[in-house]
């Protein structure tokens, strides 16, 4: 019994130890443009997560947009992705690739939205001095004010007097 229990591990470590790399495709997609293809998934599939009403209102579907864009077919993504991730670390550049790009583009979007603000702030600080300014004109004296009241010299009409007709 002892003997059948070593055979079955030697067995189960040779089996298991034999596993050879994936062969390169023939129509094998880029590393480069496996990045890029990684980096529109993750974005639409960030965007299905904020909006996917949006999405399906456009008829758009991630994986065949991606697919369209790129001009490449499930089969030769699925082969692709397959042989890149037995080697860690060409995966590893490809994934290093796309979060560098996501980063790149954070930190673009948050430079935007503090500029915006920035702008925002600049035009709320202008009407509140514009609104400082008007409130002081209002607050001065007005020139109607320091005019000598002038009445008008006329005599009231009394019928009959004073018409020459």
């Amino acid at each position: 019994m002892k003997s059948f229990i070593y055979i079955l591990i030697a067995f189960l470590m040779l089996g298991c130890g034999g596993s050879d790399r994936p062969s390169k495709p023939d129509d094998l997609i880029p590393a480069d443009q496996m990045s890029a293809i990684f980096y529109d998934i993750f974005i639409l599939n960030a965007a299905k997560g904020v909006n996917k009403k949006l999405l399906d209102k456009n008829g758009i579907l991630p994986q065949e947009y991606v697919y369209k864009k790129y001009s490449i077919d499930s089969l030769q993504f699925a082969q692709s992705n397959n042989y890149y991730s037995y080697d860690t670390k060409i995966y590893e550049g490809i994934v290093a690739r796309v979060k560098q790009k996501i980063e790149l583009e954070k930190k673009l979007n948050d430079s935007i939205i503090l500029i915006e603000e920035k702008e925002k702030d600049s035009i709320r600080s202008r009407k509140i001095e514009t609104k400082d300014t008007i409130e002081n004109i209002i607050g001065q004296p007005k020139i109607v004010d320091t005019l000598p009241a002038i009445k008008p010299q006329l005599k009231p009409k009394i019928f009959g007097q004073g018409d020459d007709d």
